[in-house]
């Protein structure tokens, strides 16, 4: 019986016979010819779909197992993280860098958290979310840890979860600069 392949990323399909991967993205922020590359390899793989994720991946579905080695040499990209009990993504909005209404930067500390959490072992799936503003625009009150940006810095939540038993995560800190934020998130990452 066939079975995901966490080792090759890959995610069986409804039809339990082809797979999808997602290749890392970080803030789900790619240039035109990252873009152009991922659809490329699509195309030659006859993949059956490229799919926009809430997590800001890009996936790949409808791949050949076989196929699967080739797809990955061929991208150069490291997998997202998106099975397994690790940190599976840190969503970013736009902040300060693209978004007029961006009150700190998100992109610049969320790609920091990426870089340092992306793929972690955890005990339980673990999602991070990086808002700019109140508006809240990468859902950090429904990931285990949130950030959101006021005007005199960062209010860090936790125990937030999208999933089928809905909770909001509690507000932790308020007002912390980018350092103190970082600190504290590496506490509660890293909590016994």
């Amino acid at each position: 019986m066939a079975k995901d392949l966490p080792e090759k990323g890959a995610i069986l399909q409804r039809d339990k016979e082809t797979y999808a991967i997602a290749p890392h993205i970080p803030g789900g922020i790619i240039d035109p010819a990252g873009l152009k590359k991922i659809a490329e390899v699509a195309e030659k793989y006859n993949a059956a779909a490229l799919k926009m994720t809430s997590a800001q991946r890009i996936v790949i579905v409808g791949l050949k197992p076989e196929d699967l080695d080739n797809v990955w040499a061929d991208l150069d990209m490291n997998p997202g993280a998106a099975i397994g009990l690790c940190v599976r993504s840190v969503k970013i909005c736009p902040g300060t860098t693209f978004c007029k209404r961006g009150l700190q930067d998100s992109v610049g500390v969320g790609l920091k958290l990426d870089e340092k959490y992306h793929g972690m072992n955890m005990p339980a799936k673990f999602k991070i979310g990086v808002s700019g503003c109140p508006n809240s625009c990468a859902d950090p009150e429904f990931r285990d840890v949130g950030l959101i940006g006021k005007a005199k810095g960062w209010n860090v939540l936790v125990g937030g979860c999208g999933g089928r038993k809905l909770r909001i995560g509690k507000v932790l800190a308020e007002n912390l600069s980018d350092e103190v934020a970082l600190e504290l998130i590496d506490k509660i990452v890293n909590h016994p």
